[in-house]
Formats: C-alpha cells, sequence, structure tokens
C-alpha cells in the first residue's frame, strides 16, 4: 500500500499555493532583521550598551547617536539592538517549551481517549483558569525577578493551547481510513501515531505555535516594564520602557518610544506570518 503523504509534503507540493502577500513579505523582512541584529548585535551596535555618558543625557537623534541617548547617556540603537536578544530569546524557549510538552500530551490525549483524555481535559481547563501573566508573576514572586521563572511559568501555562489543539487534530485523524490500514499491516499505535499521524498535523500546530510567539513576547515586555523580568542594567526592550519613564516628564519621549515600536512592529510581523500560514495550510489534513 503507498503510504498517505503528510500534510507538510501535501503542503510543499501543492500546485497552486496562495501568492504571497507584500505584508507577508514584509513581516518576514521584519522579523529576519530583528533576528539578524540579535545574533550579530556585537557587531553592528556602535556603543556599548551600558556604557553611561553624563555629557549626552537625553540628547536627541544626531550623528554620533542615530536615535538619541537616554536619562544615563547609553546610545539607546545600541540597546535596542542588544535587547533584540532578550526580547527574542525569551518567546522562543517559551513557544519551544510549550509546544514540545503541549503536542506529547495532546498526543496522548487525542490518541488514547478514554479516561487519560477526560484527566488531561480537566488539567487543562484548570491551567486556562488563569492568564498566562499571573501565572508568571506567581512565578516571580516564588523564585525571584529575572528571566527564567517567567520562561518556564509561561511554557506551562501555553502548553493546554497547544495540547488542546493537537488533541482535536489527533482525536479526528485517529479515525481516518490511513489510520486503520496501517493497523490491518500490524503497525503498532506507537508507530502510527507518531511516524504517521504527527506529522499530519504538525504544520497547524507550527502555524498557532507562531501567533503564541507574538504573545509572549508583549507579555514577557510588559513583565520587564513592570520590573518583574530582565533586570537592569541589561538591555531589553520592556526595560527600557521602564526606565524611560522618568525621561517622559521632562519631554524625553525617544527613549520610550523606540523601544515601545519595536516590540508592536515585532508582534504584528510575527502575528501576520502566523495568519498567513494558517490560511495556507487550514483545510489540508489528509482524508
Amino acid at each position: 500500500m503507498t503510504a498517505t503523504p503528510t500534510l507538510a509534503v501535501k503542503v510543499l507540493r501543492a500546485p497552486r499555493l496562495p501568492r504571497t502577500t507584500v505584508s507577508f513579505a514584509i513581516a518576514l523582512g521584519v522579523v529576519a532583521v530583528m533576528t539578524l541584529a540579535a545574533i550579530f548585535a556585537p557587531f553592528l551596535a556602535p556603543y556599548d550598551p551600558d556604557a553611561v555618558d553624563f555629557a549626552a543625557v537625553n540628547a536627541g537623534p544626531s550623528a554620533a547617536h542615530w536615535l538619541g541617548t537616554d536619562g544615563l547617556g547609553r546610545d539607546t540603537l545600541s540597546r535596542l539592538i542588544f535587547g533584540a536578544r532578550t526580547a527574542l530569546l525569551g518567546p522562543l524557549l517559551v513557544v519551544v517549551a510549550s509546544t514540545a510538552l503541549g503536542i506529547l500530551l495532546g498526543l496522548i490525549a487525542g490518541w488514547r481517549g478514554g479516561w487519560i483524555d477526560s484527566v488531561l481535559g480537566r488539567v487543562f481547563d484548570v491551567l486556562f483558569a488563569f492568564p498566562s501573566l499571573l501565572i508568571a508573576i506567581m512565578a516571580v514572586a516564588l523564585f525571584g525577578k529575572g528571566l527564567v521563572a517567567p520562561v518556564i511559568a509561561m511554557s506551562i501555562s501555553y502548553a493546554p493551547f497547544v495540547a488542546r489543539l493537537t488533541r482535536s487534530l489527533v482525536a479526528a485523524e485517529r479515525n481516518r481510513p490511513y489510520v486503520a490500514a496501517y493497523r490491518v499491516q500490524g503497525f503498532g499505535g506507537a508507530w502510527i501515531a507518531l511516524r504517521r499521524v504527527l506529522p499530519n498535523v504538525t504544520p497547524i500546530i507550527g502555524a498557532q505555535s507562531t501567533l503564541n510567539f507574538g504573545y509572549v513576547l508583549a507579555e514577557l515586555a510588559g513583565l520587564s516594564f513592570l520590573g518583574l523580568g530582565v533586570q537592569p542594567p541589561t538591555a531589553d526592550w520592556g526595560a527600557m520602557i521602564n526606565e524611560a519613564q522618568a525621561g517622559l516628564i521632562g519631554g524625553h519621549f525617544l527613549p520610550a518610544i523606540v523601544p515601545a515600536v519595536a516590540v508592536v512592529v515585532v508582534v504584528v510581523a510575527v502575528n501576520i506570518i502566523g495568519e498567513e500560514l494558517s490560511d495556507r495550510i487550514g483545510g489540508e489534513i489528509p482524508a
């Protein structure tokens, strides 16, 4: 019997993929630029992000400082570039961890069904009752400020979203003819679930995880703004907004506006990418 092609293969072989939209291309470019900036920050930043210059406090844009300086005379552009590291690393860790955990739990619940599905479903419902930001704040209160505790807490709080999606997709796949055909041939349930069912649903899960990245980025930036996430003097977009509050009273808006715009732009770009991927993949689950 010819193996049923996975969803990923069908998407790649599809004869009529939607034409790449301008917004999608721009969003990919924005994410690529921010990623490259984070990776090569030491080579791209014109100054040390923590270098203090009291002679240039709250300076406006100039040839020496393209985006001006903050209340301690630190170069805003350099801190923006280095801040991309923590701003992108945290959400990436959360998405990877929550997706892996969610896929594992969702696959077990959807494939096994019965009481296992019921128990895991109740666990998911309990976690859904608590906002991820609240769980992250509780983790900070218990384990201290920084990036580690919020990342672990948000990984746990976002896992049910992935798990519930995985569970529904796997439960639908479990009753499809190709699964029965593999069973007739003597393949074990674990082999079918991991080697045939999981690859079929992974693209849709990946699209949802892409959307989660934007949500997590905004929430981690919010934690840093509240002083509960990344701690000074480490450059971070949320922390930069927090540190710039004092300057707002004196009319120095740029140190706060620049990182805030960076957060909004990246979140919007990631959401556009996630929505586009969802549109392309939607309805392609094999029959």
